[in-house]
Order: structure tokens, then C-alpha cells, then sequence
């Protein structure tokens, strides 16, 4: 689907989007105990690399939270009344709190789950990005400013990088 293409509302403020979401990471800590782990000796680089991806990921989330304050919510669809956040890791990506859950779940899924963890991460990545196409649509619905934001702030997900 094209950036300006509509997606779905999946209820009034995005309940199925959120509904989705939850059941991929569910499904991606439970790839976990599939036993489709890595082979000796990739195991302690697998544990150490998603550890400090799970560390990233985890400030990330909370830094992102934090940002919002009385804003969060884990519906897509923004609050009533509430302004547009764009500074601290709001103003370098747009969606850092997204970019921290999949940072997390690489780094599950590289520690724990192998190659079906990663499978169902890169599942995840693109329901993410859907997601976030979708909050746009919203955000830019309710803030005029949100075009210059995003021109401005051109990382989605993760400051940098994504």
C-alpha cells in the first residue's frame, strides 16, 4: 500500500491493530521454547547480541513513554486533546516506542528463538510498519503541523537508524 493509501481503522481508535500486535509477541516469546535454537558455539554470541538489543530496545520503550507522559497509549489512534510530541526521542524518530518493541524482539529472538523468533520478528516489522502508516493517517488527521514533522524527523522507528 502506498504511503497515502488508507489502511484500515481495525475499530474507532485502532483496537485490532493493538489485538494483532499482542498476539505476535506473544507468539514471538513463545517461539522460544520451540527449541529451534542456534548450534554451540553461535549460542554466546546469540545470548550477548540480543541481550544488547533487548537492553536497547527496553530504553527505548521507556524513553519514549516517558516523552509522552499523559499522552501514551497503547491504541494507535491519539488521545483527545492532547498536543503533538516532537522533542526529545520524539524528535528523532516518530515512532521510537515501536522501534524499542522491535529492538526487544530481535533481541529475543536472536537470545532465544532462533530462526522461527526471527521469522515471526520480521512478521512483526511489517505489521509494524502498517501500524505506523495507519497512526499517521490519524496524527496528521488531528495535527496540522504533523507533515512538517515528518519531514523533519525522517527515522520511523528507531533514532539513526530506522
Amino acid at each position: 500500500m502506498t504511503e497515502g493509501g488508507r489502511l484500515p481503522e481495525l475499530g474507532r481508535r485502532g483496537e485490532g491493530w493493538v489485538a494483532i500486535q499482542a498476539l505476535l509477541m506473544v507468539a514471538i516469546l513463545l517461539s522460544a521454547g520451540a527449541g529451534f535454537g542456534w548450534p554451540g558455539a553461535l549460542a554466546t554470541a546469540a545470548y550477548a547480541v540480543g541481550a544488547v538489543l533487548m537492553v536497547l530496545g527496553s530504553l527505548l520503550l521507556v524513553a519514549g513513554g516517558l516523552r509522552l507522559g499523559a499522552s501514551l497509549t497503547p491504541l494507535p489512534a491519539p488521545r483527545d486533546g492532547r498536543g503533538l510530541t516532537t522533542t526529545g526521542v520524539y524528535g528523532l524518530a516518530r515512532h521510537p516506542m515501536y522501534g524499542g518493541g522491535l529492538l526487544f524482539a530481535l533481541g529475543w529472538s536472536i537470545a532465544w528463538a532462533g530462526p522461527l523468533g526471527l521469522a515471526l520478528t520480521l512478521v512483526l516489522v511489517v505489521f509494524v510498519e502498517l501500524k505506523s502508516r495507519r497512526e499517521e493517517q490519524w496524527l496528521a488527521e488531528r495535527h496540522p503541523g504533523y507533515a512538517d514533522y515528518r519531514r523533519r524527523t525522517r527515522r520511523r522507528f528507531i533514532p539513526y537508524v530506522y
